[in-house]
């Protein structure tokens, strides 16, 4: 297939195959569980930094990178361990952060996420000897192809399916409806929305180091709010809960926001894709309030993949 694609369509397939798994995750912490989280770009950042500095060369670490320990200025690891590393870190962090800022709710909890990004773009920025600071780290390896992202993307999307379509989604959703009547059914609701986001985060630390070692090149604001807003849009038009809606939605605003991406530059109207996207989510919300799909999904999909029950 890649043989005939020059390389800029390759990436830009890989990278709306991405966003997709992506906007599937954020379906799961913040869709099926009804959290307003904005931290998807924090863990990602956690997640690619970690499998960089793992695959780095390790000829060049001893240079670029002076902080890090010995025995890991000696390693160099191979693609996969290092992505798995870095979800798993994204997932730490996740539960510590998710203890503290889970209590809130609405655009309480928006706001918090929102300030998780800052703080770790804050760190990555001022962490020089570790992470180079607001340079970046450059010449990464370029592992990910577009088999890395389709690979990425089948298993989010079988693991939101199998957990959507499960008594573990039902009680999730339950929650999301009506948290009171859930607990009163036995149903510990912040034990299922700490497991909702960190499920996201892991997810989302692995994206972001797919990312990473898909454009070879990370920096502290690869992964910015206007990410975070994006990926917000995609769960909001796709339908809150619906998975199908979710890469529908990516894809869509993945081509739209690259296709305007001349124009931009051609008219210098910078950040007019943004002010498209945003356009479209308003007429989305005027004329379909609860998204393409609402929490559930085509019932052509439903058949494919066996999804029983409703969302």
């Amino acid at each position: 297939m890649t043989q005939w694609l020059d390389r800029y369509a390759v990436t830009l397939c890989a990278l709306l195959l991405i966003n997709a798994a992506l906007a599937v995750s954020l379906t799961v912490s913040n869709g099926l569980s009804g959290l307003f989280s904005l931290g998807h770009p924090a863990f990602m950042t956690i997640g690619a930094y970690v499998a960089a500095i793992l695959t780095f060369p390790a000829t060049r670490k001893g240079t670029m990178l002076p902080d890090l320990p010995e025995w890991l200025a000696a390693i160099e690891a191979p693609m996969l361990p290092a992505v798995l590393l870095g979800g798993g870190v994204a997932g730490l962090v996740s539960l510590v952060v998710g203890y503290a800022v889970l209590r809130l709710k609405g655009h309480y909890l928006a706001v918090a996420t929102l300030g998780l990004i800052i703080v770790v773009q804050g760190l990555v920025r001022n962490w020089d000897g570790l992470t180079r600071g607001g340079s970046g780290l450059s010449g990464l390896p370029r592992h990910v192809d577009i088999w890395w992202a389709y690979g990425y993307l089948v298993i989010v999307v079988a693991l939101a399916w199998r957990i959507k379509y499960s008594s573990l989604g039902r009680a999730i959703m339950a929650v999301r409806e009506n948290e009171l009547a859930a607990e009163c059914s036995g149903i510990n609701s912040a034990r299922l929305k700490i497991l909702a986001f960190s499920v996201g985060a892991v997810l989302a630390g692995v994206g972001g180091a797919l990312t990473a070692h898909l454009i070879s090149v990370i920096t502290p604001g690869t992964f910015s709010i206007v990410l975070a807003f994006n990926l917000v849009v995609m769960v909001v038009i796709g339908g809150a809960g619906s998975i199908t809606g979710a890469v529908l939605a990516a894809a869509g605003i993945t081509l739209l926001s690259e296709s305007l991406r001349p124009v931009e530059e051609a008219a210098n109207l910078y950040g007019l894709s943004q002010v498209v996207v945003a356009v479209c989510l308003i007429a989305v919300l005027y004329m379909r309030p609860s998204g393409l799909f609402g929490s559930g999904e085509p019932s052509i999909v439903k058949r494919i993949f066996g999804g029983r029950g409703q969302a």
